[in-house]
C-alpha cells in the first residue's frame, strides 16, 4: 500500500515538473529553469523520504492522489520549500534592483557631469595611431595613458619622462612617482584596470580599444570608456570597433570624430612555406601556441648552429625586453626569434618575417572552457603586424606559415575583414556585491557572484564577463575567516591558476592575512626557499617563474592592504634579482632543455614538427574557413618531423603529455605481448 502510495506521489509530483504554466509562475518569482529544476529534486525529495510531512502538504498530496484535488495546489507548498533553499527568492525585487546592469553609463556621474570630446584613432597595426594619440597625450597639462600591458604602461612611463613632461606609473603591481616627495605628477601611465574613474584630466588615451569585447578583461575597457573623467578622451584600436564605440557614446550624447591610419610599412603574404628550419632567414620570428612547440623548437635551430630568442607569455617584463633587445641588436650573433602570441603587443621587434607554427590556438570560450580553435582574423593581423615595423631596419615585413598546408588557411583567414564588436564587457562591483551579501548572509561569495550573474540584466550593447577565475580563488579561501570586502579583494588578484605553488601561495598568503599577521619579507623568502639557484633545466625554470609570479602577488596585494604586506621594497629588490636568474636561464634554454628528462624531451623534440588539424569534422576550419586534411608534402628538413600522427595530435592539443604518451606506448607493447603470447598458445595447442 505504501509502495503504491509513493508511486502515485512520484507521478503527481512529476506532472506537477512538467506543468508550462508552474515553470512560468515560477519564473515570475526568481526561479529561472535551472533554479526550478533544483528546487523540484530538492523538493521530490523531501516529499518522498520525510517521515511525516506537515499536515497542510500531507492533506493537498492525499487530495490530489484520489482525484479531489488539482496538481496546480501543490505550487503555493513548492514555492515555500524552494524559498527556504534559496533565500534569495524573498529579496527577489531588491536583488534584481542592485544587478540591474542596463545603464552602466548612469555608474559614472562625474563623467557625465562633463561634456568629453571622444576621438577615434582607427588603423591596423604599425599604422602611427598610438604615437599620434600620444603626441596630443604629451601637450596636454595632465593626462592618463590606460594600456592592456605593464610592458606598454612601462614604455609611454619612459617616452614621456624622456620628453620631459613628468610622468608617473601606476600598475596593479607597481606605483612610481618621479616626485621624491610622492606628489602625484600630471601624467599617469598604468595598466587599464588601474586607472581613476574620478580623478579629472585634460587627455586619456585608452589604447587597443577592441579588447573591450575581452571575455575576461573587457569590464576595464568598458569602465574607462564610459567613467574617465576627460575633457579629451583618445581611443586607438580597429576600425573594427568604430561602430561600435559610436552605438556606445550615444548613450552618453558624445560624438565621437574618427581619424583613419593607414599602415605605415606594407606586409606581403608569401607564396611558399618554410617548411624546414634549415630554410631560416635573419630576422625571422616563429609564432607557436604552446610552450612544449618553443622548448622543441628553439633546441632544434641552436642544433643547427644558429643562436635564437626566446619571448612567451608567463616570462617576467625584464626577461621580454632582454631577449627582444639580444634580437633587436644587429651586433648580436641572435638572428631568429621563437615565440608565442605574446609578441602581438608591447614589445618593439625587429622582425621581416613572420612564420606561424601552426593556426590553432587554446581559447577560452564564453562559458570558461577550454578550446582548440583557428585563430581568428584579428589574432592573425595582430601577430602578421609585427613584421617590418616602421621603427625597425626591416621597412617591409613578409609572413607565411611553417608548414605547406596551413599557407591556404592563413591566406584565406586574412583575405577576410575583421569581424565587428557587437557587445562590451561588464563585472559586478565590491558594492554591488556587498549588497547582495546584506540580503543574502549566508550565502559564499562564490554562490553569490552565481546569484549575481544568473538575475542580472544587461543591455543587448553589453555582456557579463567571465567569472570562473574570480569563482575559483572564492572557492579556494572560503574556509579562510575573511571580511567580505578583502575576501573580494583576494579574488580579483590577477594569478596563474594553472600553476599549482602559485595557487599554494595565494592559499598561504591568505590563511596569514586572517590572522593579522603581517606577511613580512622574511616568511616571504622563507615560503619561497630565497635565495635560488639558477635552474638547471626547464622544470627549474618554470618553477622560477611561478615565484615571479608569486612575488607579484605579494606587490599587488601590498598596495591594497598596505599594512599586512609591509616590505614592498625588499620584495621588489628580490624580485628584480630573480628576473635576472630567470633571464640567465632563458639564455641558456637550449642546455636546460637536454638537461630535462630525457624521456620527456625526446618526445617534444619527436613532435617538433606537428602540428594540430588543420580540419575540424566538417571538412572546415573551427573558424568556418575551408581547408585540406593536414597531411605534409614536400621537402622534410632534417630532424624535423613533419608526423601528423593522432598522438602528435593530441600532444599539440594539450591533451596529451610527452610522458603519457611513453607510459601509453609501453602499456601498448605490454598488451602486444600478451596478445601474442596467448596466440602462440592456440598454435601450440592444435
Amino acid at each position: 500500500l505504501i509502495n503504491h502510495y509513493s508511486n502515485e506521489l512520484l507521478k503527481v509530483l512529476n506532472r506537477f515538473y512538467k506543468r508550462k504554466e508552474m515553470q512560468r509562475l515560477a519564473a515570475d518569482q526568481g526561479l529561472d529553469a535551472r533554479l526550478f529544476h533544483q528546487a523540484f529534486i530538492s523538493f521530490r525529495k523531501f516529499v518522498l523520504e520525510m517521515q511525516s510531512l506537515p499536515a497542510d502538504l500531507h492533506i493537498i498530496l492525499s487530495d490530489i492522489c484520489c482525484g479531489a484535488g488539482h496538481v496546480d495546489d501543490i505550487y503555493p507548498y513548492f514555492m515555500r520549500h524552494a524559498k527556504q533553499i534559496f533565500p534569495m527568492l524573498d529579496c527577489m525585487d531588491d536583488l534584481r534592483k542592485i544587478s540591474d546592469l542596463r545603464v552602466p553609463a548612469n555608474w559614472y556621474p562625474e563623467a557625465r557631469a562633463i561634456q568629453r570630446k571622444i576621438i577615434f584613432h582607427a588603423g591596423p597595426t604599425n599604422s602611427g595611431k598610438t604615437y599620434h594619440a600620444i603626441q596630443r597625450y604629451l601637450t596636454a597639462k595632465s593626462g592618463v595613458y590606460c594600456g592592456p600591458l605593464k610592458l606598454l604602461a612601462h614604455e609611454i612611463f619612459e617616452k614621456s619622462n624622456n620628453a620631459g613632461v613628468p610622468c608617473d606609473l601606476v600598475t596593479g603591481e607597481e606605483r612610481t612617482f618621479v616626485d621624491l616627495e610622492g606628489r602625484a605628477a600630471g601624467h599617469v601611465a598604468c595598466t587599464i584596470e588601474m586607472c581613476s574613474v574620478t580623478t579629472p584630466y585634460e587627455v586619456a588615451v585608452i589604447d587597443e580599444i577592441q579588447m573591450i569585447r575581452d571575455t575576461s578583461r573587457g569590464w576595464a575597457w568598458t569602465r574607462a570608456l564610459l567613467g574617465l573623467c576627460a575633457e579629451e578622451i583618445h581611443i586607438c584600436g580597429e576600425p573594427a570597433a568604430v561602430d561600435f564605440i559610436r552605438e556606445l557614446m550615444f548613450t552618453t550624447g558624445e560624438e565621437v570624430e574618427v581619424h583613419n591610419y593607414q599602415r605605415l610599412t606594407p606586409f606581403s603574404i608569401l607564396d611558399q612555406a618554410v617548411e624546414s628550419l634549415d630554410n631560416l632567414r635573419p630576422g625571422d620570428c616563429i609564432v607557436c601556441f604552446s610552450k612544449n612547440d618553443i622548448y622543441s623548437l628553439s633546441r632544434q635551430i641552436e642544433a643547427r648552429g644558429q643562436e635564437c630568442a626566446v619571448i612567451y607569455g608567463s616570462l617576467p617584463p625584464g626577461t621580454k625586453l632582454s631577449q627582444a633587445k639580444k634580437f633587436n641588436d644587429p651586433d648580436d650573433p641572435c638572428k631568429i626569434l621563437v615565440a608565442t602570441d605574446a609578441i602581438g603587443m608591447g614589445l618593439n621587434l625587429s622582425i621581416k618575417r613572420i612564420i606561424f607554427n601552426s593556426l590553432i590556438k587554446p581559447n577560452i570560450n564564453e562559458k570558461g572552457e577550454k578550446q582548440m580553435e583557428t585563430i581568428s582574423t584579428s589574432q592573425a593581423l595582430q601577430i602578421a603586424g609585427r613584421a617590418g615595423r616602421f621603427s625597425s631596419k626591416f621597412k617591409e615585413g613578409e609572413v607565411t606559415t611553417m608548414h605547406r598546408d596551413d599557407l591556404p588557411v592563413l591566406k584565406e583567414i586574412l583575405s577576410h575583414s575583421v569581424d565587428p564588436i557587437e557587445t562590451a564587457g561588464l563585472h559586478p562591483t565590491a558594492e554591488q556585491i556587498e549588497m547582495f551579501a546584506y540580503h543574502l548572509p549566508d550565502a559564499t561569495l562564490s554562490n553569490l557572484v552565481d546569484i549575481f550573474v544568473s538575475l542580472s540584466q544587461v543591455d543587448g550593447l553589453y555582456f557579463v564577463c567571465n567569472i570562473d577565475d574570480f569563482k575559483f580563488l572564492a572557492d579556494m579561501i572560503q574556509h579562510i575567516p575573511l571580511n567580505l570586502r578583502s575576501r573580494y579583494v583576494f579574488c580579483t588578484a590577477p594569478i596563474n591558476k594553472k600553476q599549482p605553488f602559485v595557487c599554494t601561495s595565494f592559499l598561504k598568503f591568505a590563511r596569514q592575512f586572517s590572522r593579522d599577521e603581517p606577511l613580512t619579507f622574511d616568511w616571504v623568502c622563507r615560503h619561497v626557499s630565497w635565495p635560488l639557484s639558477p635552474p638547471k633545466n626547464i622544470k627549474d625554470l618554470v618553477h622560477l617563474e611561478a615565484v615571479h609570479d608569486v612575488l607579484d602577488l605579494y606587490l599587488w596585494l601590498s598596495y591594497r592592504f598596505m599594512d599586512m604586506f609591509p616590505d614592498t621594497a625588499l620584495i621588489r629588490d628580490v624580485q628584480r634579482e630573480l628576473d635576472g636568474i630567470i633571464q640567465e636561464g632563458v639564455r641558456n634554454i637550449t642546455r636546460l632543455i637536454k638537461n630535462t628528462d630525457p624521456t620527456i624531451t625526446d618526445a617534444v623534440q619527436a613532435q617538433g614538427g606537428r602540428r594540430a588539424p588543420t580540419l575540424g569534422g566538417s571538412g572546415k576550419t573551427s573558424s568556418g574557413f575551408v581547408g585540406r586534411t593536414a597531411n605534409h608534402g614536400g621537402h622534410k628538413g632534417p630532424g624535423q618531423t613533419m608526423d601528423n600522427s593522432l598522438a602528435g595530435r593530441l600532444i599539440k592539443d594539450g591533451l596529451l603529455t610527452p610522458g603519457l604518451l611513453l607510459q601509453l606506448q609501453k602499456e601498448w607493447s605490454r598488451d602486444n605481448d600478451d596478445d601474442n603470447k596467448g596466440k602462440g598458445r592456440k598454435k601450440k595447442k592444435r
